[in-house]
């Protein structure tokens, strides 16, 4: 393909991101993750029906609300997890956690299975829709959900059947993944758990969910998925230098000239004193000569 074609091609996809973008210019609390995860499934499932699938979540919280109106809090939890883990049968995928359909929703619903971000997702969302004010949790290595309770904070892990987490499970989980000398000298056991439990933002849980997606896509060097993963995470995250770069990078291998410039000088302005500055440099000043010559 003609390197214009694969620049027309680039603005097109741009533009099919505006939705989404849509979606991402609201305030973080207004933001609807089930429909955001949805509009990013549609990377791999263009044709997939973003309404079917949100529907879905209604006919669970339906049927579960039927069963836990009246119950208490702690109630509805177990109700929660009995429903979603125990009659639908959903579970973790520890036979082939890095398979991308563990990120992707409708796949998560179709299939039953996913991965702790993506069981997480659908725990806060149906979770929701029965009146628990559920929020995801960033813990190092380790997706969770907590809510919070008058006498403290209930942490659940949906990829175990939304098993409750003692302090001992959370410590023990962070002696698994926080080397070290990470900690400056405190030792795991007398680290306050609180700044690991804090609630995660909407954006913030999108974005954890696209950089697993990155990673898989990277791993199995497929260069259209991971342009479009890319591409998300830039909307949701607009701030992040790392993905402009590899982004950039991306383009000038496809010999997408032009984004190519745009990303890498923009990531140069961006980052003046970051290592790799001086070879993006580099790639910026043969980048804008190649586009000189098209010109």
């Amino acid at each position: 393909m003609a390197s214009g074609a694969i620049n027309a091609e680039s603005q097109r996809a741009q533009d099919a991101l505006e939705p989404f973008r849509a979606l991402m210019a609201q305030a973080d609390a207004r933001i609807e993750l089930a429909r955001a995860c949805l509009m990013i499934a549609r990377d791999a499932y263009p044709e997939l029906d973003v309404a079917h699938y949100l529907g879905a979540l209604e006919r669970f919280g339906l049927q579960l609300r039927a069963q836990s109106s009246d119950r208490r809090v702690e109630d509805k939890v177990i109700a929660l997890n009995e429903f979603l883990f125990g009659e639908l049968g959903f579970t973790g995928n520890v036979e082939a956690y890095y398979d991308p359909r563990n990120s992707y929703l409708n796949e998560v619903i179709d299939r039953r299975i996913g991965i702790p971000i993506s069981l997480s997702i659908l725990y806060i969302e149906v979770g929701r829709r029965i009146g628990l004010p559920l929020e995801g949790v960033s813990f190092p290595g380790h997706f969770l959900v907590r809510l919070r309770l008058r006498g403290g904070v209930l942490v659940l892990d949906p990829f175990s059947g939304g098993t409750p987490q003692s302090e001992d499970d959370l410590r023990e989980r962070l002696a698994r993944v926080v080397p070290k000398a990470a900690t400056g000298g405190v030792a795991i056991e007398a680290l306050p758990l609180e700044q690991f439990l804090e609630p995660a933002s909407h954006r913030q849980i999108l974005a954890r969910m696209l950089r697993n997606l990155k990673t898989i896509y990277r791993d199995a060097d497929e260069t259209a998925q991971l342009l479009a993963v890319l591409n998300r995470i830039l909307v949701v995250t607009p701030e992040a230098s790392t993905e402009l770069r590899e982004r950039g990078l991306i383009y000038q291998r496809m010999e997408c000239w032009q984004p190519a410039l745009a990303d890498l000088a923009s990531y140069v302005e961006r980052e003046p004193d970051a290592p790799d500055c001086e070879e993006m440099r580099m790639h910026v000043m043969a980048l804008r000569a190649q586009c000189a010559r098209m010109n």
